[in-house]
């Protein structure tokens, strides 16, 4: 399943890096994003090494049908935008 990341969870003094909201393509309301909790999330950066980063869906993130997921280490700047495969 195809998902794009929309940004890091934080407040209005603290950014958390290592947990991520996400979009998911075709999901829209807050009951299609419990679905898929506990699914893994993976991003791929871009360059030769294609190193991979992995995390969990750990809850529903507002009505709209985004996610939130938490990675094993926080994901750089450049990840905001970029695609994520949930399996």
């Amino acid at each position: 399943m195809e998902a794009r990341i929309a940004n890091y969870r934080g407040s209005n003094s603290l950014t958390y890096p290592n947990h991520i909201i996400i979009e998911v393509d075709g999901v829209g309301t807050r009951d299609k994003a419990k679905a898929l909790v506990g699914k893994k999330v993976v991003w791929t950066a871009p360059g030769k090494k294609k190193t991979a980063i992995t995390g969990k869906v750990a809850s529903a993130h507002g009505n709209s049908g985004a996610i939130r997921a938490i990675f094993e280490r926080g994901l750089p700047g450049q990840a905001l935008g970029t695609p994520v495969s949930i399996e």
